[in-house]
């Protein structure tokens, strides 16, 4: 960079002018005395600049140069945000996809643990099968799944890779809505927060929040990982869902087959924590209007020898349930029995469960006997039983038949059984198309594995 020596005239004085040299001040650089001499042309205006202290001009470079950076700085800013709104969007679809490798990697992985048994080589057989029928309504479910805005995949909820849930939303936002926390099924060894997706579209339809809580399934985890998940989902759910639009105090909780009994083991476990000095709890019972059991077993004592003919065999089972030691703790219907827990049982919100008579996976009369045992401790329970309907029948295959759906009905009718209005809004709300021919649904019912 090349200086120059620069003469500043000063306006004479009266005593000084004659006998004081002039003052000089070392340049500003080349480029800037540029810009500052084009910028007139006149006579005028060049002994106003000859007149002008050198720093005056300085300073309106300076000015130019601030404003310039200042534009530069809002261009940046607004490519980081573009950019950061993109990098949101990547790593939403790199965590499904990590996701769904790490489900097939557990899967091959329980395939080893099970081994190649004739009971399990059939019934995958069979569980083939029965996909292939129902296709083209799990297409359809799965288009809507991956596609709708009404459906939040994923949202974290704990620190395990897990702990996801994902969140139907009803279209209309005209005040909060009831919400369902649903803990979804699968032998506690497959069950997948998807599996939810057609219970969850059809009660968004009729204006209830589901989220569908995901959790760690066997042999990532045992009936105690479970729980505790399920738990944490629960939370979740509790602290965070007006953020969604939802009620916090009209949550109800869900469960069906495994996912029902986890959940009944995960209210128990919180009402006795409520109920113990110095517990801290991040969610309380109190908060749950309702509990709703579909298909579920809550006596493992009495379910053990039943899943081993099933093909779940007792070694695995018990080593899903933490040792033949643990099953009376895991088992709802027996703790609720014990002399200590009177005052635990009063703190359970309302009980009510929903069975199908013909269900051979878990049999009917294990939602009998837990209502039976409830109602003879003190606590709140109703039992509804559909005459002939298996274990998928109310959970997959009535949905994708359309029309009238009692399961749905039924609990929508618990959820507004104080607001008419609402009811009378659900009633009317749509029925839900036909996803799969009939000739095809009776044939998946036939050789279904559950």
């Amino acid at each position: 960079m090349q200086f120059q020596i620069l003469p500043i005239s000063l306006p004479p004085s009266s005593s000084s002018s004659s006998s004081q040299p002039p003052m000089v001040l070392e340049s500003q650089p080349q480029h800037v005395l540029q810009l500052l001499s084009s910028s007139s042309s006149s006579e005028d205006e060049k002994n106003i600049n000859e007149r002008t202290p050198i720093i005056y001009r300085a300073s309106s470079y300076s000015n130019i140069s601030s404003k310039s950076s200042e534009q530069r700085r809002r261009k940046v800013a607004s490519e980081t945000s573009l950019h950061s709104l993109s990098s949101q969007s990547s790593v939403r679809e790199e965590v499904e996809h990590a996701e769904m490798y790490f489900i097939s990697r557990l899967s091959f992985k329980l395939l080893r643990y099970l081994g190649l048994g004739y009971r399990w080589i059939t019934r995958f057989f069979a569980l083939s099968c029965y996909a292939v029928l129902l296709m083209p309504g799990f297409l359809q479910v799965g288009f809507y799944y991956y596609t709708s805005s009404q459906v939040r995949r994923s949202i974290v909820y704990g620190d395990q890779r897990r702990n996801r849930l994902d969140l139907y939303l009803p279209k209309s936002s005209d005040g909060p809505k009831a919400v369902v926390a649903f803990v979804t099924g699968g032998a506690w060894v497959i069950g997948y927060k998807a599996w939810g997706a057609l219970l969850g579209q059809q009660l968004a339809e009729r204006d209830v929040i589901v989220a569908c809580i995901d959790y760690r399934n066997f042999p990532q985890a045992t009936i105690g990982d479970m729980v505790t998940d399920a738990s944490q989902g629960i939370s979740f759910v509790c602290n965070n869902i007006a953020e969604y639009g939802g009620d916090p105090n009209r949550i109800y909780v869900m469960g069906q087959s495994a996912g029902a009994h986890i959940a009944a083991c995960a209210l128990l476990e919180q009402a006795i924590k409520e109920s113990g000095e110095g517990e801290s709890t991040s969610w309380s019972v109190s908060q749950i209007k309702a509990y709703f059991g579909l298909s579920g077993g809550y006596n493992l004592c009495n379910l053990v020898d039943h899943f081993d003919r099933r093909g779940l065999y007792r070694p695995i089972f018990l080593s899903i349930m933490e040792g033949e030691e643990s099953l009376r703790r895991f088992s709802p219907e027996v703790r609720v029995q014990e002399p200590n827990m009177r005052n635990i049982v009063s703190l359970l919100p309302p009980i009510i469960l929903f069975h199908g008579t013909a269900d051979y996976s878990i049999p009917s009369d294990a939602s009998k006997d837990f209502t039976n045992v409830l109602k003879r401790v003190g606590a709140q329970s109703e039992l509804i039983l559909y005459e002939g309907k298996t274990h998928t029948d109310l959970f997959v295959q009535d949905p994708m038949r359309g029309g009238p759906n009692d399961l749905i009905t039924d609990i929508v009718a618990f959820i507004y059984a104080d607001d008419s209005v609402a009811l009378a809004k659900a009633a009317v709300a749509s029925l839900g198309r036909r996803l799969v021919p009939e000739f095809m649904i009776k044939l998946a019912r036939k050789i279904s594995p559950f």
